[in-house]
């Protein structure tokens, strides 16, 4: 069994926990992989819940007590249902617990990077001259998706085979060409909304030009919590460009309510997600919700498909399918199982609550570890803070650049892993602030939904002291690393 970093007190090893544990690192890349000393994986997660003081969802999470609990209860690794009874099971959860149509076709991935497969396969057969991807602040999003952007592998393996290389082309793809549309100025500063949709039509509009067909990236909480482009200009490129591009929005974060994710479905924009950022499960797995007009006329999936994906991981009748492997990932049934529970439960708390609950977060993190610091919050665009949609706001930045010792962005790495090691867990360092010429210090201090399933039984007066005692600590850590960085 691998070494339980950190155990939850009352996790008791046995023959059980230690199938489960060994389960939910398997079935992906070498992300996911534990270190044999440390028992973590490349991100400082398990896939067991931990004694740690966690605020770490906006890079990976920890599964919680409770869903790990869950899964036991549900048989554990050996959970005996058939792989595609499972995952249509689960798409029928997804589809009820967002209140999304039974029309919307749902495709599981091993990972958010993996999704981006997707939204190609979606482009596929538009334009004989091949697709042009404008993607969308790749800094900001997921550190692959450059390759998986091309339609290339990103890593040595996938889920599914070994033997493959970084930036190998996906057999079948077609040619794709990319351009990266930064969401931040050189200062750093967030690029407005209507600056991104002017270099989102250049870049179709040049694709157009030379007879390609596009794919186009929104995101909808970035690493740092940006929403781009705003719908009334995201309403104008779909209005100008029509039939010459195919729009998606990067949700993996899942930091994006009902109605946001009916709002894009209702426009024919495919929404990618995935459940072990905000949503708490164990990394990796993501979903694709894709709009029924898309999907009637998808092409079929190209062959390289087969070292990716699974049949079942499509949904039934998906032409081309047929020829991905009939075989299982039972890993992967596992992680999106916790997802669907983390994401049942919360739907279910009342968003006058949920609301109550990230102000009161908000309050803490000034009073606690903002002021006694000198600490300031990077604001998540070119507008105000309280701009930020709701979901945005159980994610803050936090600007280090002024703190002796964590100034630098690689001093902010630094002390990011130490106070992992150290029981912290915050989300890693992101480039968004300036100084001298070039990147400062930032962590980011980030809710998820079973902290705030877990908070819903507290008082307002036991919710406000447990998180003054989080901030406390996290305010403290911080400036110990920042010590021992000095010293």
């Amino acid at each position: 069994m691998p070494p339980l970093n950190r155990p939850l007190a009352g996790l008791e090893p046995s023959e059980d926990v230690a199938a489960l544990v060994a389960a939910l690192a398997s079935g992906g890349d070498a992300r996911i992989t534990l270190d044999p000393a440390s028992g973590l994986n490349r991100y400082l997660s398990a896939p067991h819940p931990r004694d740690v003081l966690a605020y770490s969802s906006s890079t990976v999470s920890d599964i919680s007590a409770d869903a790990f609990a869950h899964l036991l209860a549900r048989g554990g690794a050996s959970a005996g249902e058939a792989y595609d009874a499972r995952l249509e099971a689960l798409r029928g959860r997804i589809r009820a617990a967002y209140g999304i149509g039974a029309d919307t076709e749902i495709v599981f991935a091993p990972s958010g990077t993996d999704l981006e497969y997707v939204a190609l396969a979606l482009a596929l057969g538009r334009s004989a001259q091949g697709i042009h991807n404008v993607l969308l602040g790749a800094d900001e999003t997921g550190s692959g998706c450059i390759h998986s952007a091309h339609g290339r592998f990103f890593a040595n393996e996938t889920a599914l085979v070994d033997g493959v290389a970084p930036g190998q082309d996906v057999a079948g793809m077609g040619e794709i060409t990319l351009v990266d549309v930064p969401v931040r100025c050189p200062d750093g500063e967030a690029h407005a909304s209507a600056g991104i949709a002017a270099a989102m039509a250049e870049g179709i509009a040049a694709a157009r030009a030379a007879g390609k067909h596009s794919v186009v990236h929104c995101v909808h909480g970035s690493k740092t919590g940006l929403v781009l482009p705003a719908l009334a200009d995201l309403d104008a490129l779909m209005a100008e460009f029509g039939a010459d591009a195919t729009f998606v929005v990067d949700a993996c974060q899942a930091r994006i309510t009902s109605a946001a994710i009916a709002d894009y479905l209702a426009r024919g924009v495919i929404v990618l997600m995935t459940g072990s950022k905000f949503v708490g499960a164990p990394p990796f797995n993501g979903w694709a919700l894709v709009p029924a007009a898309l999907a009637a006329r998808a092409a079929p999936l190209p062959h390289g498909f087969a070292q990716i994906f699974r049949r079942a991981e499509w949904p039934a009748g998906w032409p081309g399918a047929e020829s991905l492997e009939d075989s299982a990932n039972p890993a992967l049934a596992l992680r999106l199982e916790a997802a669907l529970f983390e994401i049942e439960r919360f739907q279910a708390i009342p968003m006058t609550r949920i609301e109550a609950m990230i102000a009161a977060f908000e309050e803490a993190l000034e009073t606690h570890l903002l002021s006694p610091l000198g600490l300031a919050r990077v604001t998540p665009g070119s507008g105000d803070e309280g701009d930020s949609p709701i979901e945005m706001r159980t994610l803050a930045t936090l600007d280090l650049s002024g703190l002796s010792g964590l100034e630098s962005f690689d001093a902010a790495q630094a002390a990011h892993k130490a106070m992992a090691m150290d029981g912290i867990r915050l989300g890693q360092p992101v480039k968004c602030v300036r100084v001298d010429g070039g990147w400062g210090g930032t962590m980011r201090v980030g809710l998820s939904m079973p902290q705030i399933a877990g908070w819903n039984a507290l008082s307002a007066e036991a919710l406000a002291a447990q998180l003054a005692a989080d901030m406390a600590r996290i305010a403290d850590g911080l400036a110990r690393a920042a010590q021992r960085q000095t010293s």
